[in-house]
C-alpha cells in the first residue's frame, strides 16, 4: 500500500510558491527618475528626449507636446527653411529633443502643459509607454487626472500628461546648462550617454544622485547640456532664454533667431528668416541691425561696435548698441550646422541610442573622459554650482527613486531559499 503524503503547512510546495512570488516582485524593477524639489513659481527651459513611436509629421509631434513646430526643428538643428516643413514626415524611431517649459508644481519640477485627447483602443499604458515613449508612467497619468477606473477611458477625453524636467538654476558646475530628460534604452550605458552628450560619468552621477553607475532600461536621467545663456532683463517675455550648444531658438514671434556655438557659450541673435511683420530691429543712433558687428583696427587694438538683441517687451524688440576695444578683431560668426529634415533614422549619434564605447577597428577602445576611478568605490561630489547630492536641503537637490528589491542580489535569494527548504521533509 502506498503511503499518502500530505502537504504540511510550510512544506516544500508552500515555500516554493512563496519564493517564486518573492522573485517575481524582485524582478519588477521600478524605473528610476530624478526629481528636483522646488518652492517657488518660476520656470525654465528644458528638453525631453523623445523617440517617435511611428511616422509622424513635424506638426503632429508638436501637437503631442503642445509646442511650436519650429521650436522642435531648431532645437534639433533641422533646417526650418524647407518648403512646407511642418508637414514633413519624420520616420519612426527618430530621436528628437523636444523643448518644453519646466514649472514648479506641488513642490517638484515637472511640465504640466501637455494634454492628450484619447483615441479608440487607447489605454493609460499605451499612452505612457508607446505614444510618450516612457517619459511618463500610466500611474502618473492616472493620478494627475484623478482617474478612478483606468480601464475606462472615453474617446476624446483630454488627459493632462505630466512630463519630467529639471532646472537646477540653469547651471552645471557653474556654467550655463539646459537639462535633457533622457529615457534609458536597453543598449545604453552611463559611459555611452556621457560620451554622447559631452559630459562625464561623474557629472551624470552627481546630477542624478546615483550611488553607482548602473542604469536600467526605462530609467529617466537628467542630462546637462552645455548651453548659451541670455542676459535679457526680467521684464522681457523671453527672460531666461537658454540655447543648447549646437542648436537654435526662434523667439519674439518668429522675428529673432538665436544660436549657440559651436565651440563657445556666446549667444548670438539676428533677424530670423521667418520674420514677416516685426518691430524695428535697428539700434538707435546707428545704422546697424540686430546681429551686425563693425570692426576697426587701431593702434591700441580693435574697436568693435555691435548691435545686440535685448529681449522683447510688450511686442517691442529691445536692442543694445555697444562699443568695446578688444586686443584683436573677432573672426566671422560661426553657426551650428543645419541638417535636412530626416527621412530615415540615422545611425549617427545625434539620433541613435548611446551604447558602450566600441573599438575603432584598430584595437583601441575610445572611452569618454571621466574622473571616475577604474575600480573601487565611486565617489560622488556635488558640483561647485548646480545639482547637489541626494539628501541636500537645497532647492537644487535631486532625488533618485529606486525600488530597493531591484538591487537585492538574486543569487543571495536563491542561497537563502536553498538553506530554508533543505531540512524540510516532503
Amino acid at each position: 500500500m502506498k503511503k499518502i503524503l500530505k502537504q504540511k503547512p510550510g512544506s516544500f510546495f508552500s515555500y516554493t510558491a512563496l519564493f517564486l512570488l518573492f522573485i517575481a516582485n524582485a524582478a519588477l524593477v521600478t524605473s528610476k527618475s530624478t526629481i528636483e524639489p522646488c518652492s517657488n513659481s518660476d520656470s525654465c527651459n528644458a528638453l525631453l528626449g523623445y523617440t517617435l513611436y511611428t511616422d509622424l509629421k513635424v506638426a503632429e509631434v508638436a501637437s503631442l507636446f503642445q509646442v511650436d513646430p519650429i521650436a522642435i526643428l531648431t532645437a534639433n538643428a533641422i533646417d526650418f527653411s524647407y518648403p512646407d516643413v511642418e508637414n514633413h514626415i519624420l520616420p519612426s524611431q527618430l530621436f528628437l529633443k523636444i523643448p518644453i517649459r519646466c514649472s514648479c508644481v506641488d513642490g517638484i519640477r515637472k511640465s504640466v502643459s501637455t494634454h492628450y485627447k484619447t483615441r479608440p483602443q487607447d489605454t493609460l499604458s499605451s499612452i505612457a509607454d508607446s505614444i510618450y515613449g516612457g517619459l511618463v508612467s500610466a500611474d502618473q497619468i492616472r493620478e494627475a487626472n484623478s482617474i478612478q477606473d483606468p480601464s475606462v477611458l472615453d474617446v476624446g477625453q483630454s488627459l493632462m500628461v505630466p512630463l519630467p524636467c529639471t532646472c537646477f538654476n540653469g547651471t552645471d558646475n557653474s556654467l550655463p546648462a539646459i537639462y535633457l530628460s533622457y529615457v534609458v534604452k536597453p543598449v545604453d550605458t552611463l559611459a555611452g550617454i556621457a560620451a554622447r552628450y559631452s559630459t562625464t560619468i561623474t557629472d551624470l552621477m552627481n546630477v542624478n544622485a546615483m550611488g553607482s553607475a548602473a542604469i536600467t532600461a526605462g530609467d529617466i536621467l537628467a542630462v546637462p547640456l552645455s548651453a548659451c545663456a541670455s542676459n535679457f532683463p526680467k521684464y522681457a517675455s523671453d527672460y531666461g532664454l537658454i540655447v543648447p550648444n549646437g542648436s537654435y531658438a526662434i523667439i519674439a514671434s518668429h522675428c529673432v533667431q538665436c544660436s549657440c556655438g559651436p565651440g563657445n557659450r556666446n549667444l548670438y541673435c539676428m533677424p530670423s528668416s521667418l520674420a514677416v511683420s516685426c518691430s524695428s530691429m535697428q539700434c538707435k543712433k546707428s545704422k546697424l541691425m540686430v546681429g551686425n558687428v563693425t570692426v576697426q583696427q587701431s593702434s591700441g587694438g580693435c574697436n568693435v561696435t555691435s548691435c545686440s538683441y535685448g529681449g522683447i517687451v510688450n511686442g517691442t524688440i529691445i536692442t543694445w548698441l555697444s562699443t568695446s576695444l578688444q586686443p584683436r578683431c573677432p573672426g566671422p560668426q560661426q553657426f551650428p550646422s543645419l541638417v535636412a529634415p530626416p527621412t530615415t533614422v540615422s545611425r549617427d549619434l545625434e539620433y541613435a541610442p548611446a551604447p558602450a564605447p566600441q573599438s575603432d577597428g584598430t584595437g583601441t577602445v575610445t572611452k569618454p573622459k571621466s574622473t571616475v576611478p577604474a575600480s573601487g568605490s565611486i565617489p560622488v561630489f556635488p558640483p561647485a554650482s548646480g545639482p547637489m547630492a541626494m539628501g541636500s536641503s537645497s532647492n537644487g537637490c535631486s532625488l533618485s527613486l529606486v525600488n530597493p528589491l531591484a538591487t537585492f542580489p538574486i543569487a543571495l535569494l536563491i542561497l537563502l531559499f536553498t538553506k530554508l527548504i533543505m531540512p524540510l521533509p516532503l
